[in-house]
């Protein structure tokens, strides 16, 4: 089970982190992601990292703003938004896969949390 937090409202250039906890399991040898999906819009891939060597990959339009980590001992993974705009508003889905595959592609991950809202003002 995968619990996403932190969300919010906040004002644009503003930061946000969010948390996803995971239980009933270890995660540790998960790819984790996070991805998101805007009102009348498909959900869209914004971050994954690897177990063990933590490689990272972000959509486009967050590189630079977003960074992704994660803390294997507390089974919990983060993405923290920095410089925030309207359009990153959003509610926000972390997700775990053990398959190999696309991980720009939610179709990868079959393990999925209940989403955080993330809302940007101008």
């Amino acid at each position: 089970q995968l619990q996403a937090s932190g969300g919010g409202l906040v004002q644009a250039g503003g930061s946000l982190r969010l948390s996803c906890a995971a239980s009933g399991r270890t995660f540790s040898n998960y790819v984790m992601g996070w991805f998101r999906q805007a009102p009348g819009k498909e959900r869209d891939f914004v971050s994954f990292i690897t177990p063990t060597s933590g490689t990272t990959d972000y959509a486009d339009s967050v590189k630079g703003r977003f960074t992704i980590s994660r803390d294997d001992a507390k089974n919990t993974v983060y993405l923290l938004m920095n410089s925030l705009k309207p359009e990153d508003s959003a509610v926000y889905y972390c997700a775990a896969t053990v398959f190999s595959g696309n991980f720009h592609h939610d179709s990868t991950f079959n393990y999925w949390g209940q989403g955080t809202q993330v809302t940007v003002s101008s």
